[in-house]
């Protein structure tokens, strides 16, 4: 395997990809794209050449912003970067922002003066950031000015950060680097960065101990628009965007800047993506495309019930969380669409395996996106009978490759990326999501998939969200034990308890009922609304 040219100076990204023979197999064979690529021009200058300069393609903070007054911003941005502050081609760049048009602005800009972007999440603390800084060996950061303080905390303890720069990420251009930018030239050489240097490290979200670091082409960035949002969402430039996932995530800033920016479409950008303000968003801008968790939806279904017009949405991804099945069944039954189940990860960059608008089901995920192979496999690598439960393991024209990470051995085998999840294929080449691997329940030799039981759980009248684990039982090995946020005119109590586990036992196979409910008026979430179960698992422990 040969990599085409570099256009970094700065090698460290190349010399810390993991050996070829542990790479999976890669296939690009349905993409193809010059030997230089720069995707920040891409999506940017390009796109003004191909006459899209007076769409619109940023809305947020109270302003929309022109894929011209895009293009102009992000080049006077990387002059600034470049010429004021000496950021050079393959230099790590960390971006600390929520979501906004100046944290997309700076992330353009960064990657066309040929940099190595990293964007992390608000939330992280100083400690959390310096596993980041430390490991990609960051030396610089762009900071929203208003959540300086966790940076600045981490840079007075890192060997590696150098320089901290503030921008503004509120529509005023009142910061460091946006009146260093303000007289610079609009127009910009993009650094010519091959098609194989690295564009972006993904850090991997939910993990414990050291992070792990999941490395990403130019050309990747463009092959998950080409494929899955071409393929799939089929987007053209009349759409426009609104979702939960925060761009920090691979999967937020596909959904939320390269899937809608590669097709000349529109990006509602919100700070805060709240169901309320993602209702707001799509009957302001006439949104079409959402990205959000189950759980969101579920309040946009009651907020329905209320008055809420979501009618202009033609497509609902669901994110983060399985899809269950009476969530999937009420969006139809009330918008006539289909919501789009799918499952993809931080090492693949974003979705892999999908349903299409015009075949999808409840309680299925899909079939594999154009370029992508899929099958499910036993330990030993075996293929699984169709029916049959197993490992998950894809290959296509994404895969791992972790930063100088000994793990990249145990997600990768055979050439395969094997994703954590356990999944059954059926006879018809549909794949449907059991668990991920660590939820499965093995309760007196049964296996029990966690989510299947959220799904009969959720399907009762009172029972708003719920969460399922596994807890250790003297008997039985593992019990199933659920954690769920009743309705408002519910009333938690045995009789409660009683008719959920007799739900239960109606809708699927009596053996995987709950014999422990617990109640609780809310459950431990990511910032995009992931439930976090291994929370509730420490608890029980």
């Amino acid at each position: 395997m040969e990599l085409g040219p570099t256009g970094h100076v700065d090698h460290f990204c190349r010399e810390n990809l993991p050996p070829f023979d542990q790479w999976p197999q890669i296939n690009t064979e349905d993409f193809t794209y010059p030997e230089y690529l720069n995707v920040g021009r891409a999506l940017t200058d390009a796109m003004v050449e191909k006459g899209f300069g007076d769409h619109t393609a940023l809305i947020g903070n109270g302003r929309q912003r022109t894929y011209k007054e895009l293009a102009d911003w992000t080049n006077r941005l990387a002059h600034a970067l470049v010429e004021d502050y000496g950021v050079k081609p393959g230099n790590r760049v960390l971006i600390r922002s929520a979501n906004n048009p100046a944290m997309v602005a700076c992330w353009l800009a960064a990657t066309k003066a040929g940099a190595v972007v990293v964007n992390t999440m608000p939330m992280l603390r100083a400690g959390e950031l310096s596993g980041i800084v430390d490991k990609a060996e960051i030396e610089f950061a762009l900071c929203d000015t208003r959540m300086m303080d966790e940076i600045v905390a981490c840079g007075k303890t890192s060997k590696h950060l150098k320089t901290i720069i503030g921008f503004d990420g509120t529509a005023n251009h009142d910061a460091e680097l946006d009146r260093v930018a303000l007289g610079k030239s609009v127009k910009y050489e993009a650094v010519k960065t091959g098609r194989d240097d690295v564009a972006l490290l993904g850090f991997t979200s939910g993990t414990t101990g050291e992070p792990k670091a999941t490395m990403h082409f130019h050309r990747d960035l463009l092959i998950i628009a080409d494929g899955y949002a071409k393929e799939v969402l089929q987007v053209t430039p009349e759409d426009v965007f609104v979702g939960s996932p925060p761009l920090a995530f691979t999967f937020g800033l596909g959904g939320l800047a390269v899937f809608p920016l590669r097709f000349g479409a529109t990006a509602t950008l919100l700070e805060t993506a709240s169901p309320p303000n993602m209702i707001e968003i799509i009957e302001t801008h006439k949104a079409t495309i959402c990205f959000t968790a189950p759980t969101a939806y579920r309040v946009m279904l009651r907020a329905m019930d209320e008055g809420a017009d979501l009618s202009t949405l033609r497509c609902a991804v669901s994110a983060g969380e399985t899809l269950p099945e009476p969530v999937f069944e009420e969006w139809q039954q009330k918008t006539g669409k289909p919501m789009l189940d799918g499952i993809g990860a931080t090492e693949m960059l974003h979705i892999f395996i999908s349903n299409r608008l015009d075949d999808a089901k409840p309680a299925c995920t899909g079939k594999p996106v154009t370029g992508y192979e899929a099958k499910v496999v036993d330990d030993e690598m075996n293929e699984m009978p169709r029916g049959e439960p197993g490992r998950l393991a894809v290959r296509g024209p994404t895969g791992c490759r972790y930063l100088n990470d000994e793990r990249q051995a145990k997600y990768v085998a055979d050439g395969w990326n094997i994703t954590g999840d356990t999944f059954v294929e059926d006879e018809n080449g549909y794949f449907h999501f059991a668990a991920r691997n660590d939820d499965m329940i093995i309760s007196s030799g049964y296996n029990i998939a966690g989510p299947e039981v959220e799904a009969a759980l959720l399907s009762h009248e009172h029972v708003l969200e719920c969460a399922v684990i596994g807890v250790p039982d003297d008997a039985r090995g593992h019990i199933v034990q659920a954690h769920v946020v009743l309705t408002e005119n519910a009333t938690p109590s045995e009789e409660m308890i009683k008719t959920l586990q007799d739900h239960v036992k109606a809708t699927i196979a009596p053996f995987k009922y709950p014999r422990s409910v617990i109640f609780t008026d809310q459950l431990p979430k990511t910032q995009t609304g992931k439930i976090q179960r291994f929370q509730l698992r420490e608890k029980q422990a």
